[in-house]
């Protein structure tokens, strides 16, 4: 009996079960064999593609994430608002190096290290090695640990303002701005499909 071809197998993302899969025809679905969950056939140009989209949108709404307010403090009859950019600055220029650099790291290199990272993989090999793909994507997932930093920081920002009893901390238009390129850079991580990388692209 002649071995299975390497592209034919997949491996079921619930029990790990590794089979030959057969061409499915559309509209059909492949079920796995032992614990009968449904196996992802996704080829891998369409997998590209809905990452490409995905990482392009989140790139168009990112400059509107650090530049508009992410929020508003009202105090004694006056109000200011603080952007992530400004937030940063502000920061290094009042020497609180630490924190500055935590920031910059969770809202602009890991979001742009990512997203960069995700579109150079959706090139294959037009840009990288295959190894270098591996080593690329194994980069992404390390990434997508600091994904919610700042928003955290932000958030811990704001409970320190409510302490106070005559201030008033609301968010802005950047909190949304921001939450939907940490969502959409979720989701394109989530489309890719790292087999993708050591199978054949379609011609």
């Amino acid at each position: 009996m002649p071995a299975p071809d390497a592209t034919s197998l997949s491996a079921c993302h619930a029990c790990g079960l590794i089979q030959q899969l057969p061409p499915v025809p559309p509209g059909k679905r492949a079920i796995c064999q032992r614990c009968r969950a449904r196996l992802a056939v996704e080829s891998p140009r369409r997998s590209a593609s809905t990452v490409t989209a995905l990482c392009l949108a989140a790139l168009i709404l990112y400059p509107f994430a650090i530049l508009l307010p992410v929020i508003r403090i009202s105090e004694m009859g006056h109000s200011s608002t603080s952007t992530i950019w400004s937030g940063m600055v502000s920061l290094f220029a009042s020497g609180q190096l630490l924190v500055g650099a935590v920031v910059l790291l969770g809202s602009v290199v890991a979001p742009l290290g990512k997203l960069s990272a995700m579109l150079t993989l959706c090139m294959g090999d037009l840009v990288l090695h295959r190894r270098r793909q591996a080593m690329t994507y194994r980069a992404v997932e390390w990434l997508g640990r600091w994904g919610m930093l700042d928003v955290l920081l932000v958030a811990t920002l704001v409970a320190a303002v409510k302490l106070g009893d005559w201030v008033d901390v609301h968010p802005g238009p950047g909190v949304l701005a921001f939450t939907a390129v940490v969502v959409l850079s979720m989701l394109a991580s989530t489309a890719f499909d790292p087999k993708a990388i050591w199978q054949e692209r379609d011609s």
